[in-house]
C-alpha cells in the first residue's frame, strides 16, 4: 500500500513538475521574444512614446495579458521576466484598449514622458480654462481618440449648464468652435439641453477626421452621441463616420457653419466677442474649443509653395490618375496617402530622414513591399527647396545635390502647429506637462 502510494504521489509530482518546467520554460522564451522586440524598437526610435500612451503600475498588475491581448495595434505592450513594459510605444493611438481590458485598473493614460514635455492648455475637471467661461474639449486637450472626444464634449455642455449660462437676447449661449468628434457631440448635446448655440469649423464637418485619406479606418468603440444614442463601431471608414454625423445632425436640426476660421476671442463685459477671419462678429456667454492640436498645416516655406498644385491633406485619391506627384513626409498620413496614390500615377515619397521611424507596423510593412515592388519611388535624406509650374527642385540633404524632378501636383505632410498664439492671445495658459494622466471613460 505504502509503495503504491509513494509511485502514485511520484507519478503526480512529476507531472506537475514537468507542467510547471514546460510553463516556465515556455514564458522564458516568449520574455526573451518580447525582450528582443524591446530592443529593435529602440534601434528603430518607436520605444518611446511620442503621444497619448499606457504606463502600467507594476505594483497592481497581475501580468494577465489581457492588455495587450486587446491591443489592435499589437507589440505595443508586453511582459519581460514577469514585468509588463512598452514595447513599440511610439506606434501607440491612444485608443484605450488596454486601459479597458485590465482587470485590476493598473493602467492609466499618459501624455508626455518625464523626459519629454507636451505643451497642454489649463484646463479643470470641468473642461474649463483659466478663463472663465472659454471650456475645452477633445485633441487640443490631449484626448484624440474619438470615444474621448464624444464623451468630452457633452460633459463640458452638462458642466455649463449646471454653473449655469446667463441668458441674454442677441448673444448665443455656447459658441462651438470646431466640428470634429468633440464639437459635434457638445452641440447635440446642446440642442438636448435648450441652449441657444452656434457651431463653425475652419474646414468641414468631421474635423480632422475630415483629413483622413477617404479609404481610411477610424479604430473606435462604442460612444453615446446625445439625442442618438449608443453606437457600436469598432472598425468604420471616414466616409462612414461622417455620414452618421450627418444624419444625426440633420435629423435634430443642427447646421454647421463651415470654412469659419476663428482669428480672436475677446471678453466684452459679462460675455465674449468673437471674431473670424472674413471680420464677422459673434457675441456669446460660453465658448467651447474643440479643435485638433495642429491648428493650420506646417509649412515648408519654399519657392513655390503657394501654387495651386500644393496641398496638405489628401481627400478623393480615386480622382487622381496618370499624374506625377511628390508626396512629402515620414510619417503615416504621408506613406498612407502614396499607397493610395501609387497604383494610379508615378508616386515619389521625400523624406528628410534616412529611415522611417514613427509609423504603424503594418504601414512600414506595405510601404516597404510598395517600394520593393517599383510602386513608389522613395527618396530618403531629401528635401524640396523649389517648386515650379511643372517641376520640383529636390535637394539631397548628404550630397547638397539638387535635381529637379518632373511633377505634376504635391502633398506635404509636415505636421501642423499647435494654435498657440491663438490660445494665448485668448489668455489661456499653456505649459509643458510632463507625465500627465488624462481621465479616461469607462
Amino acid at each position: 500500500m505504502f509503495l503504491e502510494q509513494v509511485i502514485i504521489y511520484g507519478v503526480v509530482f512529476a507531472i506537475c513538475g514537468g507542467i510547471i518546467f514546460y510553463y516556465l520554460k515556455s514564458e522564458s522564451k516568449k520574455s526573451q521574444l518580447v525582450a528582443a522586440k524591446v530592443s529593435q524598437a529602440k534601434i528603430d526610435g518607436l520605444f518611446e512614446p511620442v503621444s497619448l500612451h499606457p504606463v502600467i503600475d507594476l505594483d497592481s498588475c497581475i501580468k494577465s495579458g489581457a492588455c495587450y491581448a486587446a491591443c489592435p495595434e499589437k507589440d505595443i505592450l508586453g511582459i519581460v521576466n514577469g514585468r509588463a513594459t512598452l514595447i513599440n510605444a511610439s506606434n501607440c493611438i491612444g485608443h484605450g484598449a488596454c486601459f479597458h481590458a485590465c482587470p485590476v485598473e493598473a493602467i492609466s493614460l499618459v501624455i508626455g514622458t518625464e523626459k519629454r514635455g507636451v505643451d497642454l492648455p489649463h484646463i479643470n475637471e470641468e473642461f474649463e480654462t483659466n478663463v472663465e467661461g472659454i471650456y475645452i474639449a477633445g485633441e487640443l486637450g490631449g484626448m484624440g481618440l474619438i470615444k474621448n472626444g464624444v464623451e468630452q464634449g457633452q460633459e463640458a455642455v452638462n458642466y455649463m449648464v449646471k454653473k449655469g449660462i446667463p441668458r441674454q437676447k442677441d448673444i448665443y449661449d455656447l459658441f462651438i468652435v470646431g466640428a470634429g468628434p468633440a464639437g459635434i457631440s457638445a452641440a447635440l448635446q446642446s440642442k438636448k439641453q435648450g441652449l441657444n448655440f452656434k457651431i463653425v469649423d475652419q474646414d468641414t464637418l468631421g474635423g480632422t477626421v475630415y483629413t483622413f485619406p477617404r479609404s481610411k479606418i477610424v479604430m473606435t468603440s462604442p460612444m453615446d452621441l446625445p439625442l442618438h444614442g449608443k453606437v457600436k463601431l469598432y472598425e468604420t471608414s471616414k466616409t462612414e463616420l461622417i455620414a452618421l454625423w450627418e444624419k444625426v445632425l440633420s435629423t435634430n436640426n443642427i447646421s454647421i457653419q463651415e470654412h469659419t476660421k476663428i482669428e480672436s476671442i475677446d471678453r466684452t463685459g459679462s460675455h465674449f466677442s468673437i471674431r473670424d477671419q472674413k471680420g464677422n462678429q459673434y457675441q456669446a456667454q460660453r465658448v467651447l474649443l474643440a479643435i485638433g492640436r495642429r491648428g493650420t498645416p506646417r509649412k515648408l516655406g519654399i519657392p513655390g509653395e503657394m501654387t495651386e498644385k500644393v496641398a496638405y491633406r489628401l481627400l478623393e485619391p480615386e480622382l487622381i490618375n496618370g499624374e506625377e506627384i511628390m508626396v512629402v513626409g515620414g510619417g503615416d498620413s504621408a506613406v498612407e496617402s502614396a499607397m493610395l496614390l501609387m497604383d494610379q500615377n508615378e508616386v515619389i515619397l521625400s523624406y528628410r530622414k534616412e529611415a522611417f521611424s514613427r509609423i504603424k507596423p503594418k504601414n512600414r510593412e506595405r510601404i516597404q513591399a510598395a517600394i520593393e515592388a517599383g510602386k513608389i519611388k522613395m527618396a530618403f535624406n531629401t528635401v524640396p527647396v523649389e517648386i515650379t509650374p511643372k517641376s520640383i527642385l529636390l535637394k539631397n540633404n548628404l550630397t547638397e545635390q539638387v535635381e529637379e524632378i518632373p511633377n505634376h501636383r504635391i502633398y506635404i505632410f509636415a505636421g501642423g502647429e499647435l494654435p498657440t498664439g491663438f490660445l494665448k492671445n485668448s489668455g489661456i495658459e499653456i505649459s509643458k506637462r510632463f507625465g500627465y494622466t488624462v481621465k479616461q471613460y469607462k
